[in-house]
C-alpha cells in the first residue's frame, strides 16, 4: 500500500486545488481559503508519520470548527448587517436586478413561425393582424446547434414572389428551441433589434435603468439618478426614493442600539426577556418542587407498591415531548378540551387559556413542569439512595418529624451535587423553543409594536419569528438577539463549571 500513497496524495491535492478554483471563480474567496486550509490540513495529518495522535483527533476539531464555531461567527457577523429579505443581494448583485429590468413595447411586436430549410431553420416575423407592414424572413439558422452563438441575425423583407416557405413548426417543435430563439438578436433593415419575448412573438425591449460610470443607476422614463447608499443598503434618489431589491451592508451596533433604545422594540423586549428568564426559573423551581417530593415519598420503605408509582410517574418522560405538548393542548382547548369541560361542570367556568396572557403563561408552567419533573425526580432518588442511613436514624432517636429530616438532612445533602443540574435544566428551558412553537406559538400577540411579539414568546422564539414568519426575515436583528442569547447561556455554563469545581474541591 505504500507505493500508492503518493499518487493518491497527488490526486487529493489536484481535487483540493479544483475545489478552491472552484469557489474562488465563483466569488467566494473566504469559502476558498477556508477549504485550502481544511484541505491542506488534512493532506499534512494524514500524509504525516508523525501525526498520530492528530489523525484522531482532527476530524473533531474540524467538525468543531465548520459546524460549531463556524455558525456561530457567522451568526454574529449577520448581527451588525441589515441583512433580511428585503436587503437580501449583494450590491453588485442588485446592481445587476436592476440592469436587467425591461420593458416590452406590445405595439411593435410581431408574431413569428419557425420554417424548416434542409437542417437549418428560417425565422420568418409576421405583422399583427390588420397591419400592413412588410413580412421579415431570417438567412438559415443552425438552430439545432448547440455551439449556436446568437448574435445580431439580419432580417430581409420578404418580397413578392418569394414568400413560399415550408410548412411551419407547430408549437411543441418551437417550444424545443426555445433556449436558442432566447439568444437571438433579430435586427430588421431600419436597423431597429428585436428579442424574443413570447411563445410567438419578437419584440422591442427596452431597458429601465441605465448604468452610469459612477456606479448609480438612470431610471430611463424618468431620468432620475439611483446612487448605491452604503448606510441604508438602498439604490435611492436624493429625496430618499428607495428601490428595490436592497443589499446587504454593515450597519456596525444598530441592530443591539434598536434593541436597546428603540422605546417601540425595548418595551417588548424587554417584556420578554423577563418572562423568558421566570419560564426558565418557575418551571426548574415547580419541577424541582414536584420532583424532590415525589422521590422523597417514593422512597418511603412503608410504601406498598413503590416500583410501580415510580414506573407511572416516569412515563411522562418516556413519552416524546411533541406528543404530550399536542395533546395538552388539545385538553387546554377552550371549548373542547377535557380540561374546561371539568371545570366547568364543577364550577361554572371555561376559561380562556390561549388568549389571556396571564392563563397562557400559567398553562406553560403546568405543561412544562409535568415534562420535566420525572428527570429530577429519578436524578433526586439517585442523590437520595447516597445519604448514609443512620443520619435518619439518629435523626428518628431525637424524635424529629419527617419535615425536619427533609429540610435538615435530605435537602442539604442533595443540594450541591443538584445545583449544576438544575443550572442546566435552566439553560435548556432558557431556549425551550419546541413547547412554545407547539404549545402557544408565542400568542396572544402584543399590540401596536413594529415586530410581531408574543406575550407567550420566550427570546428564542422570539427570534424565529423575526428570522423566518411574520416579522420580514429580519435576519440582522435576529442574529444580535441570537448573540445576546449564546452570551446569556455561555454565563450559565461558565457558571454551571465553577459550581462543578467548587463541588469537586469540596469532596476532595
Amino acid at each position: 500500500m505504500k507505493h500508492l500513497k503518493w499518487p493518491l496524495v497527488v490526486i487529493l491535492t489536484f481535487a483540493l486545488l479544483w475545489m478552491v478554483a472552484g469557489f474562488y471563480a465563483a466569488g467566494q474567496p473566504l469559502y476558498a481559503l477556508a477549504v485550502l486550509t481544511l484541505g491542506a490540513s488534512a493532506l499534512v495529518v494524514y500524509g504525516s508519520a508523525k501525526s498520530l495522535a492528530w489523525r484522531y483527533l482532527f476530524p473533531g476539531v474540524t467538525g468543531m470548527l465548520v459546524f460549531v464555531a463556524f455558525p456561530l461567527l457567522y451568526t454574529v457577523q449577520i448581527g451588525f448587517t441589515n441583512y433580511s429579505s428585503a436587503n437580501l443581494l449583494s450590491q453588485e448583485r442588485a446592481r445587476a436586478y436592476l440592469l436587467d429590468q425591461a420593458t416590452i413595447d406590445e405595439a411593435q411586436s410581431l408574431a413569428f413561425s419557425l420554417h424548416p430549410d434542409g437542417p437549418s431553420h428560417r425565422l420568418v416575423l409576421t405583422p399583427p393582424e390588420g397591419s400592413d407592414g412588410p413580412r421579415y424572413v431570417s438567412p438559415a439558422l443552425p438552430l439545432t446547434n448547440p455551439d449556436l452563438q446568437g448574435g445580431h441575425i439580419p432580417m430581409q423583407v420578404v418580397l413578392p414572389g418569394n414568400d413560399k416557405f415550408s410548412e411551419p413548426l407547430d408549437l411543441k417543435q418551437t417550444l424545443a428551441l426555445r433556449d436558442a430563439l432566447m439568444g437571438l438578436t433579430l435586427e430588421l433593415p431600419s436597423k431597429k433589434t428585436l428579442r424574443y419575448v413570447g411563445v410567438r412573438e419578437f419584440g422591442n425591449i427596452e431597458p429601465l435603468w441605465k448604468a452610469n460610470p459612477d456606479g448609480s443607476l438612470t431610471r430611463v422614463e424618468t431620468a432620475t439618478v439611483h446612487s448605491p447608499n452604503t448606510v441604508t443598503g438602498y439604490f435611492q434618489t436624493a429625496q430618499g426614493e428607495r428601490m428595490q431589491p436592497g443589499f446587504k451592508v454593515g450597519i456596525g451596533w444598530a441592530n443591539y442600539a434598536r434593541l436597546l433604545f428603540d422605546a417601540d422594540m425595548r418595551g417588548p423586549f424587554i417584556s420578554i426577556f423577563i418572562w423568558t428568564v421566570l419560564f426558565a426559573g418557575l418551571t426548574v423551581f415547580f419541577a424541582t418542587a414536584v420532583g424532590m417530593t415525589l422521590a422523597v415519598v417514593l422512597n418511603w420503605e412503608a410504601l406498598k407498591y413503590r416500583t410501580l408509582y415510580r414506573t407511572l410517574l416516569f412515563l411522562p418522560y418516556a413519552v416524546p415531548g411533541f406528543i404530550s405538548i399536542l395533546v395538552f393542548k388539545g385538553l387546554f382547548n377552550q371549548n373542547f378540551g377535557e380540561i374546561n369541560a371539568i371545570l366547568n361542570a364543577v364550577f361554572g367556568v371555561r376559561p380562556a387559556w390561549f388568549s389571556d396572557p396571564f392563563l397562557a403563561k400559567s398553562m406553560l408552567l403546568i405543561v412544562n413542569t409535568w415534562l420535566g419533573y420525572p428527570y429530577i425526580m429519578i436524578l433526586c432518588t439517585g442523590l437520595i439512595k447516597a445519604i448514609p442511613a443512620d443520619l435518619y436514624e439518629a435523626s428518628a432517636i431525637a424524635g424529629a418529624k419527617p419535615l425536619t429530616n427533609f429540610f435538615r438532612i435530605t435537602v442539604p445533602l442533595i443540594a450541591r451535587p443538584l445545583t449544576p443540574l438544575l443550572i442546566s435544566a435552566f439553560a435548556f428551558n432558557f431556549n425551550n423553543f419546541v413547547l412554545i412553537s407547539l404549545l402557544t406559538d408565542g400568542r396572544p400577540d402584543y399590540l401596536n409594536t413594529k415586530l410581531p411579539a408574543g406575550q407567550t414568546d420566550i427570546l428564542v422564539s422570539y427570534t424565529y419569528r423575526i428570522a423566518f414568519t411574520d416579522a420580514g426575515a429580519n435576519f440582522g436583528l435576529a442574529a444580535a438577539i441570537s448573540t445576546l442569547i449564546f452570551l446569556m447561556v455561555a454565563v450559565l455554563s461558565l457558571a454551571n463549571l465553577k459550581l462543578a469545581q467548587v463541588n469537586d474541591a469540596k469532596k476532595g
